[in-house]
């Protein structure tokens, strides 16, 4: 049976309070192929309901109790990959086996890694004759992007569940299958009612009605900054805690000693992945200016090995972005690119030759981009890349800095000393040196308007985890 039309709330799949249907595209050729039903104010106070009265137990939860959950629920995650990674594929047009491997996959690693961390996760410890002990932070909402939505899933319900607190998810409308899945595999993974409780919808009626809820002790939001302002404002009249993870402008800075093929090759993928749908994307690439022509000749070659193409064709090696708003945003800061003087190397407006339906965007590459221009400034999520040019290092540091949002950036040198050095001086909440592999075990999150708390790992754990201090505890 399908619960697509359907929410799942205090242990069972209920129907809508009201019906308000809305259609799930397919990006791959802007077909409606599935439709989900939207919530309202009353069904987000019946989930946080159940979700109040389940934490009174829960909260209480022993450790054993905790891994065990965490345990069954890894388990027929790892049943359903396939089932999930289809349901991504064809809701955010990701190709298939990138779905598979990376979409799917780096949910897995989040529930792994957490029940790694939760089996020797010191809760209580003594301080003088006090007792510190860290209890769960109660009621969480929680609001997921479309982008990389099982990793933001997992990344927020694997801590909570290792916390002991209870919650409400309100995915994307735009990727919300996935999450059916996923509520599928909490329930059979014996998850106890009323813990984690599903609401689709959108941000202005149930993002809103989770973030003003008087009974939601905490909100953890990934999105843009614009949304993640209203959320914070929303939240503000109840004073619960507030995680967010927003967008990012993220520097790469090639430093002169570095191999500018490597450099260059890893910079444009890394901007590409997921169609440059990631918010920690390198999408600000700052050479020499003595060694521009070369990285534009490197980044030209490198864009136009794409293939972009539907989700499901088997030579695809960039899906369409996931929705016609995004699509009309990446044409439109493109379109202020061309218009305010950048060079525009390769790709640019419209699809790729051939592809007439869905929301396919070129690989684009701009050169002699400047500071104040838009698309050195705003967040494009998608497949565009800007190079601008510096001549002294400390120069692009500046220019590294020069920005609203501090989510990552990115090191490109030989003298390890000196990335060191310079990774100090940049206010980010990640600096990768090098292209390292990915770390699950590595706290993300950014500075300034990129947003403020941690995820992933221990310090994903500790923002689900108030501090008590009970004084008087041992004999002195």
């Amino acid at each position: 049976m399908s619960h697509h039309k359907q929410f799942y709330i205090d242990g069972s799949w209920v129907e809508p309070i009201s019906t308000h249907d809305f259609n799930v595209i397919d990006p791959s050729n802007e077909e409606a192929f599935a439709t989900i039903s939207f919530g309202t104010k009353a069904d987000v106070n019946k989930a946080v309901i159940a979700a109040k009265r389940a934490f009174q137990a829960f909260r209480f939860a022993t450790r054993a109790e905790r891994i065990e959950l965490l345990e069954a629920v890894f388990a027929v995650y790892k049943k359903r990959g396939r089932d999930l990674g289809l349901a991504v594929s064809r809701e955010m047009g990701a190709p298939l086996q990138f779905a598979l491997d990376a979409q799917v996959g780096i949910g897995a690693a989040h529930l792994k890694k957490m029940i790694a961390i939760l089996k020797t996760y010191p809760f209580e410890f003594n301080k003088g004759s006090a007792l510190i002990a860290k209890e769960p932070v109660g009621v969480v909402g929680m609001i997921t992007p479309w982008n990389w939505p099982l990793n933001q899933i997992t990344c927020k319900v694997a801590p909570a569940l290792a916390a002991g607190c209870t919650m409400v998810l309100k995915p994307s409308e735009v990727t919300p299958l996935d999450a059916i899945i996923f509520a599928e595999i909490m329930d059979e993974a014996g998850v106890p009612p009323g813990v984690f409780n599903l609401v689709n919808g959108n941000g202005q009626d149930v993002g809103q009605a989770l973030a003003s809820h008087p009974d939601v002790d905490m909100m953890s939001f990934t999105g843009s900054t614009r949304a993640g302002v209203l959320i914070a404002k929303a939240a503000a009249d109840t004073v619960k805690r507030v995680q967010q993870e927003l967008g990012g402008k993220s520097a790469n800075i090639l430093f002169p000693d570095v191999d500018f093929d490597q450099a260059v090759t890893k910079g444009v993928a890394g901007c590409y992945i997921n169609s440059g749908q990631s918010c920690n994307a390198p999408t600000r690439m700052f050479v020499p200016v003595d060694r521009q022509t070369e990285a534009i000749a490197i980044a030209k070659r490198e864009a136009e090995t794409y293939v972009v193409g539907p989700a499901n064709a088997a030579d695809t090696t960039m899906g369409p972005v996931a929705s016609q708003a995004q699509y009309d945003k990446i044409q439109m800061l493109i379109e202020s690119g061309i218009k305010e003087g950048a060079t525009l190397v390769t790709g640019g407006l419209g699809r790729p030759a051939g592809l007439k339906q869905g929301y396919y965007v070129k690989p684009t590459v701009f050169a002699n981009v400047t500071p104040e221009m838009r698309i050195a400034r705003e967040e494009i999520f998608g497949p565009v890349l800007s190079i601008l040019s510096y001549e002294t290092p400390e120069q692009a540091i500046a220019l590294a800095e020069d920005t609203r949002y501090g989510l990552a950036a990115y090191i490109q040198t030989r003298d390890l000393v000196y990335a060191r050095r310079v990774a100090r001086q940049l206010r980010t909440g990640n600096v990768y040196i090098n292209y390292p592999a990915w770390d699950v075990g590595i706290a993300f999150g950014g500075y300034k308007q990129s947003g403020n708390g941690r995820e992933c790992a221990e310090f994903g754990l500790e923002d689900y985890l108030e501090i008590k201090g009970i004084l008087g505890y041992e004999v002195a």
